[in-house]
């Protein structure tokens, strides 16, 4: 493990700095404001790709960047595609938030009529789920559910909280406390759900089955995450990667089946992200919103909507039109 040896600089020294490793900048001042407002090290994950990169030597299949530009390289791309990055971050929370009310909906819905109660009745959901003890803890999948479950409630400030904690007391009926359930609580419980209530749900969504729904929202739960914490999104790497459809199941999918890497990029979570739209708010602008965006995707050398796992062909796939 090496030593952290970087000296503090100054933002007029960070800019200096910039500049003399080849990237252009045609108005200081305003690189300054930006330094000042988004910050140098935010920033310089969008002008990563655009560093040059050598063969490691003695290994000609691997390469590492330098600290020079590629020539033609600049602030303004840079800024382009940071900005191109926080829309595409808005339009993904914008998406999913449609997605986490309607599945409080199906949850609470399909469970209610089972037991007001539900969520706080083992016998009403996976044997998984509610015996299999977590790694490394001593409780339950459920029993660390019901935990956090319990927090959400002690500390929420909502009006309808203290209304019904005053009036009826506790425990809370699902169809109420599911609105303080956040996405990954949510897509957590989906997962603890009893096989044929999790088919039942998928299947109003025409998804196979709740197996490959509850990848999806582990997935979606993911890029949620990065998104609403303000983290670099146009070409995260996935690490809950979805599951995809047989070939046939979900014939708008069938496209990008056998692709290389399909799984491991952005681009499968906005299919997943349009097919539920079109689903949840059928007359909803995102899908124009989305294509839109992508359209403006900034012009830079060894850059493009490949990175984000885009094929060539992505805006001839049903999905797409």
């Amino acid at each position: 493990m090496s030593t952290y040896n970087k000296p503090y600089l100054t933002f007029d020294q960070q800019l200096d700095l910039l500049k003399s490793r080849g990237l252009g900048v045609t108005d200081d001042a305003r690189a300054l404001f930006y330094f000042q407002h988004i910050g140098y090290y935010r920033l310089s994950a969008y002008w990563y790709l655009m560093r040059q990169m050598v063969p490691l030597q003695g290994d000609c299949t691997s390469s590492s960047r330098l600290d020079t530009f590629q020539p033609g390289s600049t602030f303004d791309q840079a800024l382009a595609l940071y900005v191109f990055d926080k829309r595409l971050r808005l339009l993904t929370l914008d998406a999913v938030e449609r997605i986490e009310v309607a599945l409080r909906v199906d949850v609470a819905y399909l469970l209610g009529e089972k037991d007001p109660f539900a969520h706080k009745n083992p016998e009403l959901l996976d044997g998984n789920f509610t015996r299999k003890f977590k790694n490394n803890t001593q409780c339950t999948h459920y029993q660390c559910w019901i935990d956090k479950h319990s927090k959400v409630i002690a500390r929420s400030n909502e009006d309808f909280v203290r209304h019904y904690k005053n009036k009826y007391g506790v425990p809370f009926p699902i169809w109420v406390v599911v609105e303080l359930w956040e996405f990954g609580m949510l897509s957590t419980f989906f997962q603890g759900m009893k096989i044929n209530d999790r088919n039942i749900i998928a299947a109003r969504y025409g998804i196979p089955n709740g197996r490959l729904m509850q990848s999806w929202l582990r997935a979606l739960n993911f890029v949620r995450n990065v998104a609403a914490h303000h983290s670099r999104l146009w070409n995260k790497n996935l690490i809950d990667q979805p599951k995809l459809p047989k070939l046939g199941a979900m014939p708008d999918f069938d496209p990008i089946l056998g692709q290389p890497n399909v799984g491991s990029r952005v681009f499968v979570v906005f299919c997943i992200l349009l097919y539920l739209m079109r689903t949840i708010s059928p007359n909803s602008s995102w899908p124009v919103r989305l294509r839109e965006l992508l359209d403006s995707f900034p012009v830079i050398s060894g850059v493009s909507l490949a990175d984000m796992g885009f094929p060539d062909n992505w805006y001839t796939q049903p999905l797409w039109k």
